[in-house]
């Protein structure tokens, strides 16, 4: 009986294989946000030659992964067209619509109606709380970036390109801080672990996705 429970407990801190969001061929396993069970997803994500795309100006809506997720490694490619927005997050909660989830931002910095905007509000950033690394290797609208996510415990960290470009804890004073300058200050659980689903955002631009996949990691 002792063998057999060091044995489930050694299985238990596996971390699990990776496994893909996005099957290259539809929207299986993805839903809209906030919106009841059966309600199809909007004509707005269109998949083609086994890249995800949102499309400009047509109404997609948000949508989240239906399965939740603790301790994970995401990764994902995505594409901007010029000057377009967009953007990852995670920790998403249905219960907090107007603040659903930390959000990996995904901007066309350079495009001249975003150059005023904060770094805080710039490609990695965890949106309007803290900013990525000033010398973070971003491709430019047209090219394909590859982005992670890592969240272990309390230990959260933005990836761009292979460099590690921002890392923080919840809970921190840095972090406290954070919110307390941005817009989500008036949600008192907003910066919390939880455990929640991912979302592709829908801000009526024109972003890419391909080859999108998580893996968890020990609880």
């Amino acid at each position: 009986m002792k063998t057999l429970a060091l044995f489930l407990l050694a299985v238990s801190l596996v971390a699990r294989a990776d496994e893909p969001l996005f099957d290259g061929q539809s929207l299986k396993g993805w839903r809209p946000y906030n919106k009841p069970a059966g309600t199809p997803i909007g004509d707005g994500w269109k998949v083609e030659n086994g890249i995800l795309k949102k499309l400009a100006g047509q109404k997609g809506g948000d949508i989240i992964t239906e399965k939740t997720y603790n301790n994970f490694e995401l990764t994902w490619e995505w594409l901007l067209k010029p000057g377009a927005n967009n953007g990852v997050k995670y920790f998403v909660t249905e219960k907090r619509p107007q603040a659903p989830g930390h959000e990996y931002q995904m901007l066309d910095d350079n495009h001249e109606k975003w150059k005023k905007l904060p770094d805080k509000a710039k490609t990695a950033a965890f949106y309007d709380v803290l900013a990525p690394a000033p010398d973070k290797p971003l491709k430019p609208a047209g090219e394909w970036n590859l982005s992670k996510i890592v969240v272990n415990g309390n230990k959260v960290e933005h990836w761009l390109n292979g460099k590690k470009v921002l890392e923080y804890e919840l809970g921190s004073d840095v972090v406290k801080n954070g919110i307390a300058n941005s817009k989500f200050k008036k949600y008192p659980d907003f910066g919390t672990k939880i455990r929640g689903h991912i979302m592709l955002t829908d801000h009526n631009d024109e972003a890419w996705y391909r080859s999108i996949q998580i893996r968890e990691l020990p609880e």
